[in-house]
């Protein structure tokens, strides 16, 4: 190309970009126009479903527009996840993602990839587990538990939600960090897992303080520690694993909402403020605070940095574990 064509060509380019931005602009004004839905990779209820929802009324309620929360479960969260790596681009087919978006693609073969498929729009919480043991089990504290575990090599059993969760992980990376060896056993939700727990049919779980503190409190199940890089504030009393064990330890759920991959920013950037007024509303930091998670918020850079740390973390306990659907 000679200079000159490559200078009307500048000036064509500078022209246009007023005009696109404009045009960019113009479809964040109208935003939304129709009804959004919010694509949760889980069934009705539990954390998954209730953060969705969370999100999802806030900002109908802002918008005066339907914000559906459309559940698909099933294949670990693989449905949920690449339908909406599929849609268009446009702001109306959004993802409730969470811990296992990142890990699925170490474990089986899926049609999306965490990184490249997605825009990231906010990073909503995080959430810790609770390690808890049956009350029979030898062991007051974390290091008891786990100088157990070592002086019964594959004898200690450790319940989870299912395979690849967030409870699975924590114990896996617990089991990893601390040099034992457990026996892993999945059960169809957290319900299940906690019940049998409580009767001892096995003898450790890492699981959602709302959903265990209550038998906690009641003696039925005992709390050594909790997974985050702090303690929670609905159980202050309770050390970190890190603090009383395993340096460094830290294995939190997180939830955020994505877009598919190409959408404008300027929805991004609609989407993202409204999320970040609706987190601190009163009924909303209600409701994540029952479930025993934290706030996060941010832009969008910080899901898509969160992204790329999650990755390589949960690779290693994938792999050490040897980890199958």
């Amino acid at each position: 190309m000679n200079v000159r064509n490559f200078g009307g060509m500048a000036v064509v380019i500078a022209c246009a970009l007023p005009a696109l931005a404009h045009a960019a602009q113009s479809v964040a004004d109208n935003y939304p126009s129709r009804p959004i839905r919010i694509i949760v990779p889980s069934p009705p209820g539990g954390g998954n479903d209730i953060m969705g929802r969370i999100g999802a009324q806030r900002l109908s309620e802002a918008w005066s527009r339907p914000v559906i929360v459309d559940n698909r479960p099933g294949a670990g969260g693989a449905i949920a996840f690449e339908t909406v790596a599929r849609a268009d681009p446009d702001g109306y087919t959004l993802l409730l993602g969470s811990t296992n978006l990142t890990v699925l693609p170490d474990i089986t073969k899926v049609a999306y990839d965490p990184i490249r498929s997605y825009a990231p729009v906010s990073l909503m919480t995080t959430s810790m587990n609770i390690l808890l043991v049956h009350p029979g089990v030898a062991a007051e504290s974390t290091k008891e538990l786990i100088a157990l575990a070592k002086a019964k090599p594959g004898q200690l059993l450790f319940a989870s939600s299912s395979v690849a969760t967030s409870s699975h992980l924590a114990a896996e990376l617990f089991c990893l960090q601390a040099g034992v060896k457990m026996v892993h056993v999945p059960y169809k939700g957290a319900g299940p897992a906690i019940t049998e727990l409580m009767g001892g049919q096995v003898h450790m779980l890492f699981a959602n303080p709302a959903a265990s503190i209550a038998h906690v409190k009641s003696g039925k199940l005992r709390a050594l520690a909790v997974s985050g890089d702090k303690r929670s504030v609905i159980m202050p009393e309770v050390p970190t694993v890190a603090e009383a064990a395993i340096p460094g330890f830290e294995a939190s759920t997180w939830w955020g909402i994505l877009a598919p991959a190409r959408t404008p920013d300027a929805l991004i950037a609609k989407l993202n403020a409204e999320l970040a007024r609706a987190l601190v509303q009163p009924d909303a930091l209600t409701r994540i605070a029952a479930l025993g998670a934290d706030v996060v918020g941010g832009p969008p850079q910080k899901l898509a940095d969160h992204l790329r740390a999650e990755i390589p973390k949960w690779r290693t306990v994938v792999r050490a574990a040897d980890i199958k659907l």
